[in-house]
């Protein structure tokens, strides 16, 4: 199974931004142990992070044919992005909502995800472990 892994704005200052929220890890540190538990659990993945809208739906689209599902944090995005949402939707994958935090317990805005209607599921709010429990969603979908 492939899978696109999607990280949105400002998660490239894992480890500097907010560590008390985020966690201490950096992104280098979160991809490679992504991809370790992937090739763990059969899986194919593809990584990608930009703090740009567009190139995000980019990625998205690009995928069409060799993504058989996405894990996306769409970070910020996540409550406004009715561009990524459908980018999401047409992917026509199984896709999995991802957050270090949990957004449910944040301040109000934060507390609406547009992108969550697309989404098979949702992990959050426990930091890189709502990514490999994504990974572990996405495994199972294969045996389905």
């Amino acid at each position: 199974m492939n899978v696109l892994v999607i990280h949105g704005p400002n998660l490239h200052m894992l480890g500097r931004r907010k560590p008390e929220i985020y966690g201490k890890g950096t992104l280098p540190e979160l991809n490679a142990e992504i991809r370790e538990r992937a090739a763990a659990s059969g899986l194919k993945v593809r990584i990608f992070q930009s703090n740009c809208e567009g190139r995000i739906v980019d990625a998205i689209t690009a995928a069409s044919g060799w993504a058989d599902a996405l894990i996306i944090n769409p970070a910020a995005y996540t409550h406004y992005s009715y561009a990524i949402r459908d980018a999401v939707e047409a992917l026509d994958v199984p896709a999995v909502e991802v957050h270090l935090s949990d957004i449910s317990k944040r301040e109000p805005f934060r507390r609406v995800s547009v992108i969550r209607p697309v989404c098979r599921a949702r992990f959050k709010g426990e930091g890189w472990r709502s990514y490999f429990k994504a990974l572990d969603f996405c495994a199972a979908l294969e045996k389905e």
